[in-house]
């Protein structure tokens, strides 16, 4: 009898911890999905390579989080203590720590603090200081300069200076890889030397977060690792029965498609003109192409395409050969990769500019003369020369 109530009391007593232990974790889920203690808003900033544990000390300790332990658990609990990602935050007024958690593993550009961004793109350099707004307490551009034409302003040399400073490279798409070197070696605050120019088209455009002293070498590494990853996931999705054999020719024709059009929605269309002259054994006759034969990549032609070059029989005068061009003609974001792997379904084979940025698709030779027409017409009223054009 006496075990009996001894086993009656051990089990009241589990149910009463087991209560306990429930209304505790319902509890520390309201408290990580409520609002936060703070009536205004904080600049949080996460160090390279904190941890969960350090971030979540530093909110307790500005009072953005009530509870350090409970924003650890609730962070692990969502499958994200191992994705901090470093820069400096603006945690708005009563953020919950969910939405913090949110914001600190999302990562993207600095909300408040410090932050250079490095940007190489296609014709020039620049150098953006951005800070946070005194008014808005957001962040503001402050200073911007083009590296080598003008002098640094002493703004940005004093940030560069400081230990949390954000620094940043961004790598426009369709800059050639001799670009992003040269772009790279313009960055004070890298270190390094670049032993080998790595091969056209495998770099990412993206931007990347750098520490004081990063090795050029690394960078290039890593952009290289993003792009091939990129290059392997875009390629297991592709649209089946594409006249590409390898990923590789798929990145040779994403590189046209960046190097063609600046207008987001034509880049499928532009790619479906391409694929569509590849399957009916039309020449590329592309003008990006033959401009890189003439470069190497080495910087940008600011002329127009002479005759003599148009004629001139080279790897990458896509007048003169057949197919695609031995290599990429540049580096290809991801959305001209995923243009050139899943292209639009359409029947034009042809395509001129049509004077507002974008072009005019055509599906027969007529209906691309009257386009061109109209073309030339644009450009003698604008007074410019009279340019090749696809198909021409």
């Amino acid at each position: 009898m006496i075990w009996r109530h001894i086993a009656s009391n051990f089990l009241t007593l589990l149910i009463v911890i087991l209560i306990a232990v429930a209304a505790a974790i319902a509890w520390a889920k309201h408290q990580y999905a409520a609002p936060g203690p703070s009536a205004v808003a904080a600049c949080v900033r996460v160090a390279p390579g904190a941890s969960l544990s350090a971030v979540s000390e530093q909110l307790a300790g500005q009072g953005v989080v009530s509870n350090g332990y409970i924003f650890r658990t609730g962070a692990d609990y969502a499958g994200k203590a191992r994705d901090l990602k470093f820069g400096s935050y603006l945690v708005p007024p009563h953020a919950s720590m969910a939405d913090i958690v949110a914001t600190i593993t999302a990562g993207g550009p600095s909300t408040c603090g410090t932050e250079v961004i490095y940007r190489i793109g296609v014709r020039e350099n620049s150098v953006i200081l951005r800070d946070t707004d005194a008014e808005t307490g957001l962040m503001a551009e402050k200073a911007k300069y083009v590296p080598g034409v003008e002098p640094a302003p002493q703004l940005v040399a004093d940030a560069e200076a400081k230990a949390d400073t954000r620094l940043r490279i961004t790598v426009a798409e369709g800059v050639t890889s001799w670009q992003v070197v040269e772009g790279l070696k313009a960055a004070g605050f890298m270190d390094g030397s670049v032993a080998k120019l790595p091969e056209e088209g495998s770099l990412a455009p993206d931007t990347y977060d750098v520490q004081k002293g990063a090795d050029r070498g690394t960078l290039l590494a890593e952009m290289a690792r993003r792009q091939s990853a990129f290059l392997a996931q875009a390629w297991d999705k592709r649209e089946t029965g594409l006249p590409y054999q390898t990923p590789e020719q798929a990145l040779i024709m994403a590189s046209i498609v960046e190097k063609e059009t600046a207008v987001p929605d034509e880049r499928r269309l532009v790619a479906s003109v391409f694929v569509n002259r590849l399957r009916r054994g039309m020449r590329l006759e592309t003008d990006p192409t033959v401009i890189y034969g003439i470069t190497k990549g080495e910087g940008v032609l600011d002329r127009g395409i002479r005759g003599s070059e148009l004629r001139r029989r080279t790897p990458y005068n896509t007048y003169q050969i057949d197919g695609l061009p031995p290599t990429p003609i540049a580096n290809p974001g991801k959305a001209a990769i995923e243009a050139a792997l899943n292209p639009e379904d359409a029947d034009y084979v042809f395509f001129v500019a049509d004077g507002s940025g974008g072009h005019a698709f055509a599906r027969t030779l007529e209906e691309h003369n009257q386009n061109v027409k109209r073309w030339r017409e644009i450009e003698k009223q604008r007074g410019q020369a009279l340019s090749p054009v696809q198909g021409d």
